[in-house]
């Protein structure tokens, strides 16, 4: 039994539990759902008319450290992104929990951890790999996005919770605790995440998925109850070249980070190569 204090069972009191419920509304919950309100099913993160603000990947069977451990890094030193948590399944996989300071659509936070995965996955078997969200409309709501984090699994008894960075390999060979972790601590890790905002999210989805991005229209965005993207406008969201128009934008705006300014153009380079010269606006 590993016993390291932030996971140490102890009794827990009201004030941990408040404290780790607040961090979970803080970065994960839909804004329609407070922390005591929502259980450990994955409906939770589910907001109305599929609208979330948590976006996880999962490496499992086996869940290496090393392998997921590029997209932990990459996110933040290549996409300059807010570091995600890093979280153990309670099963046979490591998570990455991204947090978005705005829910988007499912469609939208599927796409941007597919982009995830062909960048910094591409050469491990889809099979190993879970985006949560799932992307299927058809699919069972609870069986649509991760289950919230800590929890326990009814299958094993075993617990999921949230790693600090430094003890993420020592749990890959089992990423589980055989005992409840500890709340207080649970909740002193979530205060240090910080949540991604809307145009770091926009930026960063452009780069990943420039077509998906373009071909979000505004229209899928309303009947979502989600706001449109800043740069989402009807006469930019329909072809390839509202791609190239984005990506545009986004290498010429001063506000935007410069890593993702460089994979913008990079993006546009590889964009014009597979479909031929856009004409510039």
């Amino acid at each position: 039994m590993r016993s390291i204090w932030i996971f140490e069972s102890t009794q827990p009191t009201r004030s941990a539990m408040n404290r780790l419920h607040s961090e979970l509304s803080r970065l994960y919950l839909p804004s329609s759902q407070t922390g005591a309100e929502a259980d450990a099913q994955s409906s939770a993160l589910i907001g109305p008319l599929d609208s979330v603000r948590a976006m996880v990947i999962e490496l499992t069977r086996p869940p290496s450290w090393e392998v997921l451990a590029k997209v932990w890094h990459g996110v933040q030193t290549e996409l300059e992104l807010p570091a995600p948590a890093i979280a153990v399944s309670g099963t046979d996989g490591l998570q990455l929990w991204f947090s978005l300071a705005e829910p988007v659509t499912v469609a939208q936070a599927h796409a941007f951890l597919e982009g995830l995965q062909q960048r910094y996955l591409a050469d491990i078997a889809s099979s190993r790999v879970g985006l949560m969200p799932a992307s299927d409309a058809s699919s069972l709501r609870q069986q649509r996005h991760a289950r919230l984090v800590p929890a326990r699994q009814e299958q094993t008894g075993n617990w999921s919770a949230f790693l600090a960075p430094d003890l993420a390999p020592v749990f890959a060979d089992s990423p589980w605790l055989d005992i409840p972790p500890n709340e207080d601590g649970q909740a002193t890790l979530l205060r240090g995440i910080e949540v991604m905002q809307r145009p770091a999210f926009e930026a960063a989805l452009a780069t990943l998925a420039p077509t998906a991005y373009a071909l979000q229209s505004t229209e899928a965005f309303a009947a979502s109850g989600c706001e449109p993207l800043v740069h989402a406008r009807p006469e930019t969201v329909s072809a390839g070249a509202n791609a190239t128009r984005f990506l545009l934008k986004v290498m010429h705006d001063d506000s935007v980070a410069l890593a993702l300014r460089i994979e913008a153009a990079k993006s546009l380079l590889q964009h014009s190569s597979d479909h031929g010269p856009q004409q510039r606006d």
